[in-house]
């Protein structure tokens, strides 16, 4: 059985953007510099998710880890108790 990533937050981030920019989102839920990566994963069976931002914009990253579109928010937080 998978580890279970900790829930960051039961709200998504909003995080500006830059187009063409390189992310790394926290997929395990420890990092302390959520959403992003901080490499506290190290040690777990998680790893971060690398994106691209594909424009310069606002937008609303996961802090629950329950996506099912990571690193954005698809709502999945709001079916958390």
């Amino acid at each position: 059985m998978a580890d279970a990533p900790i829930i960051a937050a039961k709200e998504p981030k909003m995080v500006d953007l830059e187009a063409g920019k390189d992310y790394f989102w926290c997929a395990c839920g420890q990092s302390k510099n959520q959403p992003f990566c901080d490499g506290s994963h190290q040690g777990t069976s998680f790893t971060p998710v690398k994106f691209t931002a594909e424009e310069t914009k606002t937008a609303a990253l996961c802090q629950c880890k329950q996506t099912g579109n990571a690193p954005f928010c698809d709502g999945s937080h709001m079916t958390l108790e």
